[in-house]
């Protein structure tokens, strides 16, 4: 591994000044699942690693004021799992139960998954489906944005190496409401996704449908938002033909690549397929059905 400087900031004020003295030459380290692997490997280089781990608001994991959830960008996989705060926000623990074994999910960070900003990340459609809001800071102050506007790119997104992730909020959630994330992988020795959906569905007192959202992953260059595909939704009564639409309609915007996963058809396929199932799972648990998805 390539020497460089470690640092233990115990403030987000000194891990900010930190970043911008680096001169773009530093990484930030939370769990370390991944950016460890890439220093390793000289996939990525940096003159300095700070450390995040140390400062305590990053590891909050608490309910709002007004019945949301606020992750710190340092709250764990396990933490997620383990917390009965979280366990309205399904799709999130859909997400969470699969990035990597238990060995992995004690280390990785929720906000690593996110800053990462892959295609194929398991958190952000979960992130997206569920409304969150982001909150980063940066040299020149704090600044906010939907989960949905994050990320810009592979790999990319819109601290641009210049920020640091503070947390992540998902607004309350209705009484009748239910969320979930499912993804397809090719085997199990190859743990990203082919392409992945999270879908959320509140409804109203007469059963019609009041709100949803629809997230689909790895099937674009970046996690994309179904706004008005979801929205087509609002006023219908759920059925199999209203969710069969609705799940053809959402795969249209699927903008694959061919590549050893799978082909462009295939991922456009699996985007129908996966969108169908979320947002079932989601119309189950929003009737307060509980429903375990598949591992993979």
């Amino acid at each position: 591994m390539q020497a460089f400087t470690y640092h233990a900031p115990r403030t987000v004020a000194e891990a900010v000044d930190l970043l911008a003295s680096a001169g773009g030459k530093s990484v930030l380290l939370a769990g370390g699942t991944d950016i460890l692997v890439q220093l390793r490997e000289n996939l990525q280089h940096a003159d300095h690693v700070i450390d995040i781990k140390q400062i305590e608001e990053l590891s909050k994991l608490e309910r709002t004021s007004e019945g949301g959830l606020y992750l710190g960008a340092a709250v764990t996989c396990s933490q997620v799992l383990e917390s009965p705060l979280a366990d309205k926000f399904t799709a999130l623990r859909d997400a969470a139960q699969i990035i990597g074994g238990w060995q992995i999910q004690s280390r990785a960070t929720i906000g690593g998954n996110l800053c990462n900003s892959s295609p194929a990340a398991d958190s952000i459609p979960a992130l997206m489906a569920l409304g969150a809001e982001v909150e980063f800071a940066t040299p020149s102050g704090k600044q906010t944005c939907p989960a949905s506007e994050f990320c810009i790119g592979p790999g990319k997104n819109v601290m641009n190496g210049q920020g640091l992730l503070l947390s992540m909020t998902l607004p309350s959630l209705g009484e009748t409401s239910g969320s979930a994330y499912e993804r397809f992988i090719p085997r199990y020795e190859m743990d990203i996704a082919v392409a992945s959906a999270g879908s959320y569905v509140e409804l109203a007192e007469d059963g019609t449908i009041a709100k949803a959202r629809i997230a689909l992953g790895a099937v674009g260059p970046k996690a994309i938002l179904a706004e008005d595909v979801a929205a087509s939704l609002t006023g219908k009564s759920p059925s199999d033909d209203v969710i069969e639409e609705v799940a053809r309609e959402a795969a249209k915007l699927a903008t694959p690549i061919n590549d050893m996963r799978g082909t462009i058809e295939f991922r456009q396929q699996l985007a129908y397929v996966l969108v169908k199932r979320t947002l079932h799972t989601a119309l189950r648990r929003a009737a307060g059905q509980v429903v375990a998805t598949h591992p993979r």
